[in-house]
């Protein structure tokens, strides 16, 4: 299996949750933090066509909240990445990169059904 990559922000409470996760499955990966490192836009479309940019786009967060409406309304998938682009921290996090597909969020039963289908 080829090197996995944790995309998120290093202090966000959900990735250090998932960053315990894979250290106590043994996984070995690299970690991306696209609030120090940024993120491209090939990686963001890739993840918007894969999941859907309603998902990649953190609407829940503070930085997604304090936007202006023009700002948040009229939104597409084009929108969308150009907002995360500038602000990263409204990409949903954590993303782990498998290779061959990516998950989005946390939740450690999907990490561990993964991780089964890679095994």
């Amino acid at each position: 299996m080829s090197a996995l990559t944790l995309y998120g922000i290093k202090n966000c409470d959900t990735m250090k949750k998932a960053r315990k996760w894979l250290d106590e499955q043994g996984q070995t990966y690299h970690f991306h933090d696209y609030k120090t490192a940024g993120i491209d836009q090939a990686h963001l479309e890739q993840w918007c066509n894969e999941h859907g940019w309603e998902k990649i786009l953190n609407r829940a967060g503070t930085t997604f909240r304090k936007l202006d409406d023009a700002s948040k309304a009229d939104l597409d998938q084009a929108k969308a990445i150009t907002l995360m682009l500038a602000q990263p921290a409204m990409i949903k996090r954590p993303v782990l990169d498998l290779g061959e597909r990516t998950l989005v969020a946390f939740k450690p039963e999907l990490y561990a059904a993964a991780f089964a289908d890679l095994a």
